[in-house]
Parts: structure tokens; C-alpha cells; sequence
């Protein structure tokens, strides 16, 4: 086990009807702010409605900005920096999803930030020394972006979908109420499912050796994913199944199933550019992406995948050799995943070969990725090649 240092500030406000309790969380932090959402499933709810009739009630001046869509764009998050300089606005409420709340850290690391923008803390021209408070209300069992502390963004201009971390912008408080989930589209519950699972994949799959309680943790959360996402979609107002889910999403990035080990993250940036070019949704991708990566990579740790078939998937020991069980383990992934209507293949979304040198170029563009084995773009292809 490795040394670390586990710090999570972030407030996680957990239940029914817990989103009339927003003003006054807000309050705490300020009385001008910028409410930060998607496309307007939120206002179809009902819940922006519920929002704003409490931010008023506690006096508290608000400001708007919509259209975040998935893979959230750099463009609207630099719009969203001018509006709070402009206005002196000095906290942003993210009010939706992983997208919605990733657009309204980076606006809170714009505003302070007189030289730029977020997009050179991610090619590290600058490193951040302040950021706006980010506040959030979840509608989406999926990122776990809520308590994390990253954000993805999308530089449209360069056709490039990367990642920033650093703890200035963990969110000061989270409201988690499952009853948000209950309204949204069976396809954005699965692929949150699989964002969840993808998280805990690439913190289990270590080179990290006597993680014996983080392993046990990181397959607890597995299991409840795979048991409780599919209830969640046959019975869309089951507030159990909903409730593990979002818990599983919240504890699989909120860093503790990182401690004392040293994640992967490659299958994320290959799979980032499969949202890129394809315009595929994040767990989409990932549900593409990760039993390919297992098949590539199974073999230079073979106790790591025959455990993680055995005890996350429930494969005999007694079915044949060591690799018989990866295999059988990979195949029940899959299955899992197919079982929530989530595509397996690249041919599922319409993609082939001739993106691949392209999107493993801009994915290893700034070195090789992952850790549980560095990847070259020649890697990415191959690994592209498997997902066919």
C-alpha cells in the first residue's frame, strides 16, 4: 500500500426532497450567484422551478446560464466567466449532471484568472491559485463529479476532450436527492451506470500491491452497480435501487477508493475520443472501451483479472484455466452492459478504422497514458482494433 493523504471537503446532502434546502446552503457562501445548467430538462422537471423559489426566499440574486451540453465545451465556460465579471457574481450553483457541473468548475477557475483560461492549467502553461465556490444539485447518478475533484472539458476549436484536477474546485456542498433521477432517459441512467463502474475499474486495476480493503471496497461498489442499475430502469420510480446508485456514484470519484493505491484512467482518455469524434456518451464509450483494454493489458497481471472475475462477477475458479476466468469475466462485463442497452463494439455507434491513428494521436498528445501499463498510440490503436 502506498502513503496518502484522503481529504474530502465537500458536504454531500443526501435524501428525499433535500433540494429545498439549496438557498440556504447557498446562503452560507453568498448572496449573488450564477445558476449554471443543461439543455432544460431541469425546468421539464419542475426543479428549476423548486430552485429558484428557494434561492428567493433567502434573498439571494441569482444569474443564468443554459446549454451545457454533453462534453461540455469550453466556449460556454468561458461566456459564463464574463457574465459573473461582469455582474461580481462570486459562487456558481450547478444544477444537473457530471457535463453541467464540470462547466461550472472550470467558470470557477476562469474568473479569477486574468491570463487565459482553464485550457492552460490543462496543457500546464498556468497552475490555478484561487476558484470561485462551486455548489451542486445532482440529477444524474453518474460522474460522481459532485465531490471530485475534476472537470472535463471540450476545446472545440482543437477537437480535444481533456481533464483537469486540483482541489480548488471540489464543491463546497452536494445535494443528492435520487427522486431528481427518476425523470431521465433510460439511455443517460445506463450510461451513468457505466460511468460509475468505469470510475471504480480504473482505481481496482492497480500494479499497487496489499490493497486488501480497497480491493474489497471497489468490488462492494461494483456489485451494487450491477445489482441495483438494472431495478433502476425496469422500475424508474424505485427509489432504493435509485439511492445505491447515486451513493456508487458519489463514493466511486470522490477519492477514498483511490487511497493508498495508483489508478489507471487510460481506458478514459481512449474512450474520451470516442465522445470527441462520435459525439458518443461518456459511459458509452467507456462501455466500449473497457473490455478491450482488459483483453490487451489482462496478461501482464493475471491474479488481478482471475480475482476481479471471480469476486465481481461471481465466475467459478473450478470453469478452467486462469485465463479461462478473465475471459468468462470480460464476457459477463459485457453482458452486464448489454443488459442496460449500452453498446460493446465500435460498430454499435457507427465508428471504424479510419478515425483510429487520428484519435490515438490526440490521445496520448501529451505522452503515454495510463498506469497499470503506459500506453503509446500504437497501444490506443490496438486497443481500438479489439473494440471492433
Amino acid at each position: 500500500m502506498e502513503n496518502f493523504v484522503f481529504e474530502n471537503p465537500t458536504r454531500i446532502i443526501f435524501g428525499k426532497d433535500t433540494h429545498k434546502v439549496v438557498g440556504k446552503e447557498v446562503k452560507k457562501y453568498s448572496d449573488r450567484i450564477l445558476l449554471h445548467y443543461g439543455m432544460g430538462s431541469i425546468k421539464k422537471s419542475g426543479l428549476y422551478d423548486r430552485i429558484i423559489q428557494s434561492l428567493k426566499k433567502e434573498k439571494i440574486e441569482f444569474f443564468e446560464l443554459g446549454g451545457v451540453k454533453p462534453n461540455p465545451g469550453l466556449d460556454l465556460t468561458i461566456k459564463g466567466s464574463g457574465i459573473c465579471r461582469k455582474e461580481g457574481i462570486d459562487f456558481i450553483l450547478a444544477a444537473g449532471g457530471g457535463s453541467v457541473i464540470d462547466s461550472a468548475k472550470a467558470i470557477a477557475l476562469n474568473v479569477p484568472y486574468k491570463g487565459g483560461n482553464m485550457w492552460d492549467f490543462v496543457t500546464g502553461r498556468a497552475v490555478p491559485v484561487t476558484a470561485l465556490p462551486v455548489g451542486v444539485i445532482l440529477t444524474i447518478p453518474a460522474s460522481g463529479s459532485e465531490s471530485s475533484d475534476a472537470a472535463v472539458i471540450t476545446n472545440e476549436d482543437r477537437m480535444i476532450k481533456k481533464g483537469y484536477h486540483s482541489d480548488l474546485i471540489r464543491p463546497v456542498f452536494a445535494i443528492l436527492n435520487p427522486e431528481l433521477a427518476f425523470t431521465l432517459p433510460d439511455q443517460q441512467l445506463a450510461s451513468g451506470a457505466a460511468d460509475i463502474m468505469a470510475h471504480v475499474m480504473e482505481r481496482y486495476f492497480t500494479r499497487t500491491k496489499n490493497t486488501d480493503l480497497t480491493d474489497r471496497l471497489c468490488e462492494a461498489a461494483m456489485r451494487t452497480v450491477m445489482e441495483n442499475a438494472p431495478l433502476a430502469l425496469k422500475y424508474r420510480r424505485d427509489y432504493n435501487a435509485t439511492a445505491e446508485l447515486m451513493w456508487a456514484g458519489n463514493l466511486a470519484h470522490n477519492g477514498l477508493l483511490s487511497t493508498g493505491r495508483t489508478g489507471d484512467w487510460g481506458s478514459h482518455k481512449i474512450g474520451h475520443e470516442l465522445s470527441t469524434c462520435y459525439g458518443v456518451p461518456h459511459g458509452s464509450s467507456l462501455s466500449i472501451v473497457f473490455p478491450a483494454w482488459i483483453k490487451y493489458v489482462y496478461n501482464r497481471d493475471i491474479d488481478m483479472f482471475y480475482k476481479f472475475s471471480v469476486r465481481v462477477f461471481d465466475v467459478d475458479p473450478c470453469f478452467g484455466t486462469p485465463e479461462d476466468v478473465i475471459n468468462k469475466g470480460i464476457e459477463r462485463l459485457v453482458s452486464f452492459y448489454r443488459k442496460l442497452g449500452l453498446p460493446t463494439s465500435l460498430g454499435e455507434i457507427g465508428a471504424g478504422k479510419e478515425k483510429f491513428e487520428e484519435m490515438a494521436e490526440k490521445a496520448t498528445l501529451y505522452g503515454p497514458i495510463g498506469n497499470y501499463i503506459r500506453l503509446e498510440m500504437q497501444d490506443v490503436i490496438n486497443i481500438y482494433n479489439l473494440a471492433l
